[in-house]
């Protein structure tokens, strides 16, 4: 049901990521986004997507380097599924499948960021055994 995606699933990624980033209230440019995605699907030393076959949903997991974490570290950029789907437990087989590839990947830590008032997320991701630090997330875009 789940499997990495290709170039191929370009186009109906690019449509799920705008209705996902819709829900979050996140502008999505997709004369940024899409270059962005194909580069991703192309090159497995940035990350990869993880796809739902019926394309019902998608986890994208990108590679970072951290000391911290003994060097390769990542983070679980999106995760989206559809409306109709959620509550079935495909969200957490994404983050399942995200772990599982990151830990054979050699990753020693999976990072993510949410929405504090986003419930349903934040205990999906509880249940799947992340933990809040004490510490904020910031970015400056470049």
């Amino acid at each position: 049901m789940l499997r990495l995606a290709t170039q191929d699933d370009h186009a109906a990624l690019l449509d799920l990521m705008e209705t996902f980033n819709r829900g979050e209230h996140i502008v999505m440019r997709r004369e940024v986004t899409g270059p962005a995605l194909a580069r991703l699907l192309s090159d497995a030393a940035l990350g990869l997507v993880i796809v739902a076959s019926d394309f019902s949903g998608y986890a994208v997991l990108t590679w970072g380097f951290d000391l911290e974490f003994g060097g390769r570290d990542s983070f679980l950029t999106e995760v989206y599924v559809r409306p109709e789907r959620r509550r079935a437990g495909l969200g957490r087989q994404l983050i399942d499948e995200v772990l599982r590839v990151a830990k054979d990947n050699g990753a020693g830590a999976v990072h993510l960021g949410v929405y504090a008032d986003n419930g349903p997320a934040v205990a999906l991701y509880r249940g799947a055994g992340f933990t809040k630090i004490p510490r904020d997330f910031y970015t400056r875009q470049l």
